[in-house]
């Protein structure tokens, strides 16, 4: 099997439109939470969250289109974009083809849907607007990348609730890994803010009403966000003979599902995960120097993730860095996988541990080393990025430092 590296890079986010902004706001530990626009009627138990501020759609798309995508999906064709960019691509024919383009997504075209049921409901409009299915469906992200691209390669979108995005490069580093495409483009993407939205994640009383402070003992929940990031996969003997820039290898993925209850976490789920990542890689768990966990900031699942990070730590979870960056990013749901892979990665090539942002009071359930408030440099040539979602689906990727 061939070795895949990462040679490309796209985000955008409440941190910034670009992948160097997102980068340089989590290696000073600045946060991207700041008080919800653009509901004042909701009347909303929280008032924060993380949002993409300043996007214009006509900047990206020709006239008209923009009306035809909804902003989820507009947000994984920049995202894609970028990457593509990034990663020097010269395209044939024959690598169009072959590649392969993988995306996830938790909620789809929210905005869209919410848009034709107050039409039908509210207004009491007759019809429904003639573009509805093409904006609301979840594979609106991947297909509109693989046209604006011109791919031609396996396309799909994997919608595991928060888990998405990892599945989603998970698959596409398989399929990659094996021959079965030429390169990949693969990660997440999600625009989740509607007033229908906000008003199901109050009902679970899972959100901040201030900010998010992953494993602190006065955390209170998890803050909402939206965005996109998107990674080029490739072989490295390809990357290297095109004298690409190479940002890291994925080395392993792992999947599990806790089988235990839709919405509460179990520990053991999660590690099995973790380890299947580490026996995907054929590394141990001494080799990993990094954590980007999960870390959502709600009660049960940041001390759940502590246990099954001791669990396969085996009594040296102490040693390894452990940040929780949706402290600054927010959880941008089924795009928070793809932000994360990317924190992940740019940790072990620039050796930086982004901090766990927000972090107040030490909690004993939460007994890890979570870089708390500062960045500090970063010793490690592996790393891990976390992803367990809603229904106990749990997916892991394990990144290698090139260089």
């Amino acid at each position: 099997m061939r070795r895949v590296v990462v040679t490309g890079v796209g985000a955008l986010s409440a941190l910034g439109p670009t992948r160097r902004e997102f980068w340089r706001a989590l290696s000073e530990g600045r946060s991207g939470i700041r008080p919800l626009e653009g509901f004042p009627d909701a009347g909303l138990r929280f008032e924060h969250a993380a949002q993409v501020f300043g996007f214009e759609p006509e900047a990206h798309f020709e006239p008209g289109m923009a009306e035809m995508i909804d902003r989820f999906a507009q947000f994984a064709v920049v995202a894609a974009r970028e990457a593509a960019a990034d990663s020097g691509i010269e395209w044939t024919e024959r690598l169009r083809e072959r590649t392969a383009v993988v995306t996830g997504a938790c909620v789809g075209g929210q905005a869209s849907q919410e848009r034709v049921f107050a039409s039908l409901y509210v207004e009491k409009r007759p019809r429904a607007h003639p573009f509805t299915v093409p904006r609301v469906m979840m594979n609106a992200g991947a297909s509109h990348i693989s046209m604006d691209l011109g791919t031609k390669g396996p396309t799909f979108t994997v919608s595991t609730a928060c888990s998405s995005s990892n599945h989603a490069i998970g698959q596409a580093f398989t399929l990659v890994r094996a021959g079965a495409a030429e390169l990949a483009i693969a990660g997440g993407s999600e625009a989740p803010f509607t007033p229908g939205h906000l008003k199901a994640w109050e009902a679970l009383r899972v959100v901040a009403p201030d900010t998010c402070r992953p494993f602190s003992k006065d955390r209170k929940g998890m803050i909402l966000a939206e965005g996109a990031a998107m990674l080029v996969l490739e072989p490295l003997a390809a990357a290297l003979a095109r004298g690409a820039r190479i940002y890291g290898e994925v080395v392993g993925f792992g999947m599990s599902s806790d089988a235990h209850h839709l919405t509460q976490p179990s520990a053991e789920g999660p590690a099995r995960a973790m380890q299947a990542a580490l026996d995907d890689g054929g590394l141990r768990i001494e080799q990993i120097g990094y954590i980007n966990a999960h870390g959502t900031g709600t009660l049960a699942n940041d001390a759940t993730e502590a246990r099954a990070i001791h669990l396969l730590a085996n009594g040296s979870a102490d040693r390894i860095a452990v940040s929780a960056t949706k402290s600054m990013h927010g959880h941008a749901l089924g795009a928070a996988g793809a932000l994360e892979a990317v924190a992940t990665m740019l940790a072990l090539s620039e050796a930086t541990a982004p901090p766990t942002a927000n972090f107040s009071e030490p909690d004993p359930e939460c007994a890890l080393d979570v870089v708390p408030n500062q960045p500090r440099p970063l010793a490690a040539d592996y790393a891990l990025s976390n992803s367990f979602a809603f229904g106990g689906l749990n997916a892991v990727l394990a990144f290698r430092r090139i260089g």
